[in-house]
């Protein structure tokens, strides 16, 4: 009977400690390591985001669909339901560098069915609300305050970003290299060992360019850096009036973004895989590839052709590869095959010499129409939008120009520094009255004048650098700033007017988003947020605001500021959550002199402390 007895226990147990085995498995794939450095932090802030995602909103956590509010979270009292937290969780410290729509491991744990080959690995691939890391993200022990433009460009604090495998494995190129506390970059590369300055004169050499100036006395002034390595290429630019988008993924060269913002040189992770990069078409004067290890014949030429859509009229493409020189029969091989594909496409070789080849597209559509019928790559067709470019598959086709370009023989733009308050040609396609654009433009002077004058007890002449204009609209507030030593990435919302191409018309940067997203940088990149009216603009999508102050807090850099312009329920909400988010008030004044309106603006400068889990900071000017 006993012997039975125990028989009959075993059977009810062995079900129950299998259960219980597949469902500690379960928790290990699903959330990560389980037992790691204070893995309980990363599984509270876990549950944490799908709790704020429902109070906040996310009307189906469940399948992720985003539902609007009934009403406005803005001016409610707290409730039992925790709205507004007295602090948020600390995100464990293995993800001190987490980018949210970037990240690898949730690729891994979701089990996405990606094909490697067209790095769709290293596009966006966002978590679903009760997937996300609600919590902060703490800086990397030691943490000091970024070293000052301009000295940061060529060197910044090894302990601000740990990782020096970059400078062993390109000690050879001049990449960067380790010194003391400090990584030092001398300005090589791949293919300019011996400094980009010296690279950069070649390229304006080979076009004849007077002076050896790449900037063509103001006629290029935007250029992409397809592969950027740590962007000293675009750092190097910015000196002759240039501004470089510095684009490279979250590839085997890990934190190579990292290193180009850390240094105060504009960059974006991004990758020339299957969608379309966030740019409008003719954006920029000039293309650059220097061993970027880009195969661009594949897929019938379609990455080549995405370059194509984003350069403007006459606009270059500087090839520095291997294919461009090499005798080998492989090299070779690929050089022809490129060649009749850029026939075809109706570039011409502007200059070659030595290991460089440079590309230059055609003024006006004169060579497509005259191609052979049934040339391959065809021209797009007309209802596709060159300009539609969040989440939409790259093609294979070749984006003719407008009547406009047509008609002026090019893009029609001033030379820089006039292009920055010169009407651009394509305010036609929003109805913008050259009167509308001027009035833009003096609006946001006084308001940055304003906003600078808040700021003043806090900041010195080199205190701020890598700055975000969350909603630009046309960029008047990065252009109302053209005399400081900053440089703004202005977003553009993906639902609204494509305004990002007057921002790039006006010899600007930025890059379309929507910001019920992460944006796609790494943690503590800038050194100021300005978020007019997108606290208000979220809250009617639908999406959850503390996700958005967790974001902005996760890109912000310690000791940074945020300046939120918006109606004054969104202010006092903010304010209900500083002490969760080690923020601190500056200032807060009404937008408008002399308005009591509950719906007039405000603006609230705030600023983020310097929190360290486990060292005090050390602060250096």
């Amino acid at each position: 009977m006993t012997r039975g007895r125990d028989g009959g226990q075993k059977k009810h147990l062995v079900p129950s400690l299998c259960l219980i085995v597949l469902f500690l498995g379960f928790l290990v794939l699903y959330y990560g390591s389980f037992f790691g450095p204070r893995g309980q932090h990363a599984n509270s802030a876990l549950e944490y985001g799908s709790r704020i995602s429902r109070t906040i909103g996310w009307s189906n956590v469940d399948n992720g669909e985003v539902g609007k509010s009934e009403e406005s979270i803005f001016g409610q009292e707290d409730g039992e339901d925790g709205l507004i937290p007295k602090s948020f969780p600390v995100c464990d410290d293995r993800h001190s560098e987490l980018i949210p729509c970037l990240d690898r491991n949730l690729i891994y744990q979701t089990r996405l069915k990606l094909d490697l080959s067209l790095m769709e690995h290293y596009e966006r691939h966002c978590p679903q609300p009760e997937r996300r890391y609600n919590c902060l993200i703490p800086p990397p022990a030691g943490y000091k305050v970024p070293i000052k433009w301009p000295k940061s460009r060529d060197e910044v604090w090894q302990v601000n970003i740990p990782h020096t495998h970059l400078a062993h494995e390109k000690s050879d190129q001049n990449w960067m290299v380790v010194k003391g506390d400090k990584i030092v970059f001398p300005g090589g590369g791949t293919h300019f060992h011996y400094g980009a300055d010296k690279y950069i004169a070649h390229l304006a050499n080979m076009l004849n360019f007077t002076n050896n100036n790449l900037n063509n006395e103001g006629k290029i002034r935007t250029v992409l850096d397809v592969g950027c390595g740590v962007a000293s290429f675009g750092g190097y630019l910015l000196s002759s009036d240039i501004i470089a988008m510095s684009l490279a993924p979250n590839d085997v060269h890990q934190n190579q973004i990292q290193f180009a913002l850390e240094r105060g040189i504009p960059a974006y992770l991004g990758v020339l895989g299957t969608k379309r990069l966030p740019y409008p078409s003719r954006s920029f004067e000039f293309a650059h590839c220097s061993r970027c290890r880009i195969d661009w014949l594949q897929r019938d030429g379609i990455l080549l052709l995405e370059l194509d859509r984003l350069l403007r009229p006459g606009g270059y493409f500087a090839y520095s590869s291997p294919e461009a020189y090499a005798q080998d029969e492989e090299d070779l091989k690929i050089w022809k095959e490129m060649s009749a594909l850029v026939e075809r496409m109706c570039w011409k070789i502007a200059a070659k010499k030595n290991q460089t080849v440079i590309w230059v597209k055609p003024l006006t559509n004169d060579c497509f129409l005259n191609r052979e019928p049934g040339t391959r790559p065809p021209l797009c067709r007309s209802d596709n939008d060159p300009d539609a470019v969040w989440g939409v598959p790259m093609e294979a086709c070749i984006t003719p120009y407008s009547e406009q370009n047509q008609r002026d023989r090019g893009s029609g733009l001033a030379p820089w520094p006039s292009r920055l308050t010169t009407p651009p040609p394509r305010l036609a396609d929003f109805g913008i009255s050259t009167d509308m654009f001027e009035k833009d433009m003096e609006i946001w002077r006084q308001r940055v004048e304003n906003y600078w004058s808040l700021l003043n007890a806090k900041i010195r002449p080199n205190t701020l650098r890598n700055l975000m204009d969350m909603k630009a609209n046309m960029g008047s507030f990065a252009a109302a700033l053209k005399d400081e030593p900053v440089w703004v990435m202005n977003v553009v919302p993906e639902d609204g007017p494509n305004l990002l191409k007057i921002i790039y018309d006006r010899g600007l940067i930025g890059t379309v988003h929507d910001w019920c997203e992460a944006f796609s940088t790494y943690p503590r990149t800038f050194d100021l947020l300005h978020a007019w009216t997108v606290f208000s603009d979220i809250e009617k999508k639908g999406c959850s605001v503390e996700d958005l102050l967790i974001e902005m807090d996760r890109i912000l850099r310690p000791t940074g500021f945020i300046i939120v312009r918006d109606r004054k329920p969104v202010v006092e909400y903010i304010k209900k959550h500083l002490t969760a988010l080690h923020w601190e008030s500056v200032a807060i004044v009404d937008a408008e002199p002399n308005s009591d309106s509950e719906d007039g603006e405000s603006i609230f400068v705030v600023q983020k402390k310097l929190w360290l889990i486990d060292e005090s900071a050390k602060d250096v000017a």
